[in-house]
Formats: structure tokens, C-alpha cells, sequence
């Protein structure tokens, strides 16, 4: 057991560390249909095939019914790239992106309003 242990500790040293992201896209948000949304995101790809969508500690959302955290392509909103329900208001927050969606698909990153259909905040990725 303990030279099954020595040796992949040893293969580990010799591959060097694995790097856990493979890209980065950012952007910032814009508000939309006349509320204020601001603030940074970026979105990371894993190496498991999911992504990341991280908010920066300076989002912001002046607030709106049922607002969706989601991406979308060249000014329209995509329903199935829909990642669920904002959880805050304010500040930092993550989001994962199933393996089964590509991000490459998409340009933007939206703040959706369900309830009413309209877009609350856009960011262009880039």
C-alpha cells in the first residue's frame, strides 16, 4: 500500500499541478428595461467540462420579480441557458453552468426577469 502510495505521489510531482480552468470571459453589466444592474462577472471554464459564473463583490440589482441568472446571444435571452434564480441582490456570487450547455454558444450573460419577460441586466462576454 505504501508504494502505491510513493508511486502516484511521485507521478503527481513529475506531471507538475493540474490546472482547474481552462479560460476566462468577463464583462460588465448594463441595466435594462429601466432598472439599474452593475457590477462585474466572469466566467471560467472547468476542467470537468462545467463552467463558473462568478459575480463581483460590486454586482448590483435594484431589484425586480422572480430575476434569473442566465446567457444569452446577440441581444436575445436563451430560455435553456437558463442557470436558475438570482440568489442576492448585492455582491459576489457563483453560479455552476452544467457540462451539457456550451458556453461557446453564447455572448452574453443576462439578468431575466420570468415573470415578465424582459431583461433587468445584460453583460457582453468577451
Amino acid at each position: 500500500m505504501k508504494s502505491l502510495f510513493a508511486l502516484t505521489l511521485n507521478a503527481m510531482i513529475a506531471l507538475g499541478p493540474v490546472t482547474a480552468a481552462y479560460a476566462d470571459t468577463s464583462g460588465t453589466f448594463t441595466g435594462a428595461s429601466d432598472h439599474v444592474t452593475t457590477g462585474g462577472v466572469t466566467v471560467t471554464k472547468n476542467a470537468d467540462g462545467t463552467a463558473t459564473v462568478t459575480f463581483d463583490q460590486d454586482f448590483s440589482l435594484d431589484g425586480a420579480p422572480d430575476p434569473r441568472v442566465g446567457f444569452g446571444k446577440e441581444g436575445s435571452f436563451v430560455s435553456v441557458a437558463d442557470l436558475g434564480a438570482l440568489k442576492n441582490l448585492n455582491g459576489a456570487q457563483s453560479y455552476v453552468v452544467p457540462a451539457s450547455l456550451n458556453i461557446d454558444d453564447y455572448n452574453e450573460l443576462y439578468i431575466w426577469c420570468l415573470e415578465f419577460a424582459v431583461p433587468l441586466g445584460i453583460a457582453q462576454l468577451n
